[in-house]
């Protein structure tokens, strides 16, 4: 399986800095969302040196440290590792300096091999996957409000609606250790994948990002439609989104040379 994958990130309309990152590797099969907390100078650095750190991880040895999980694939345990690895360095960042104390990043991430997708998160930062028409959502937000919901003290209807949906129970780098959730599931010819902060999904609901992403012609454009659809929406939140097409080692080429003509 293939991956075809691009992203962007935008201020918004209310935001006076950008906190969020992220990264993607059609080769390596990554995909990395972060969406920074702390202030101007702290939430940059956290989602940026999280980011970083992840790329570098996949980019070199790779190596497990710490546990793994014998449930999951050794592909989903290295990415498990990635993101303590980072929680780990944004810590240190974090009780290095005064500027930098209380900083944290939500974190999404997906890695494809072969047929099989790894999924890690920490946060409410989202990874969704698309198939036949429909969009499901493949993380669970570690937010109150989402707790609430579990636990049936409230509807989700009520939790969408929400002051407090943006208050966090788990983040990247605010203490010194961290396990991200993970998952992973069979992909097919044809899904697609995207990941968004919460900058993008509490601006745009579900069913709409399902019908810009299934008229776009390609990954550039949807991604670009989807931040003007946030911005329209009030844009008040940075937002950045993901988006990964999924085909056949015999449509691939075809599939480049498509992609190609767009970004010209």
């Amino acid at each position: 399986m293939n991956l075809t994958a691009c992203g962007k990130t935008d201020q918004g309309l209310v935001r006076t800095n950008n906190e969020d990152s992220f990264y993607s590797d059609e080769k390596l099969g990554l995909l990395v969302v972060a969406d920074g907390m702390g202030g101007h100078a702290s939430g940059e650095k956290a989602s940026s040196l999280a980011v970083s750190v992840i790329r570098d991880y996949f980019q070199g040895q790779q190596k497990i440290i710490g546990g793994q999980d014998p449930s999951f694939s050794e592909a989903t345990n290295r990415l498990g590792c990635a993101i303590r690895l980072a929680n780990q360095a944004v810590y240190e960042v974090a009780q290095s300096s005064p500027q930098f104390k209380g900083m944290g990043t939500t974190i999404v991430a997906v890695l494809l091999t072969g047929r099989k997708l790894s999924i890690a998160h920490i946060g409410d930062s989202r990874a969704y996957l698309i198939r036949a028409g429909s969009m499901d959502q493949l993380t669970d937000d570690h937010s109150m409000v989402q707790e609430q919901v579990k636990r049936n003290l409230i509807t989700q209807e009520e939790a969408d609606l929400s002051e407090m949906k943006n208050i966090l129970t788990k983040a990247l780098g605010i203490q010194p250790e961290m396990e991200a959730d993970l998952d992973e599931l069979t992909v097919l010819d044809g899904d697609i994948l995207l990941l968004c902060t919460d900058g993008f999904s509490n601006m745009v609901t579900d069913n709409d990002a399902l019908d810009i992403i299934s008229s776009a012609g390609n990954a550039s454009a949807a991604c670009e439609s989807m931040i003007d659809a946030a911005n329209k929406n009030g844009g008040k939140d940075n937002i950045t989104v993901v988006i990964g097409y999924l085909w056949k080692e015999k449509w691939y080429s075809a599939i480049m040379k498509f992609m190609e003509f767009f970004r010209r």
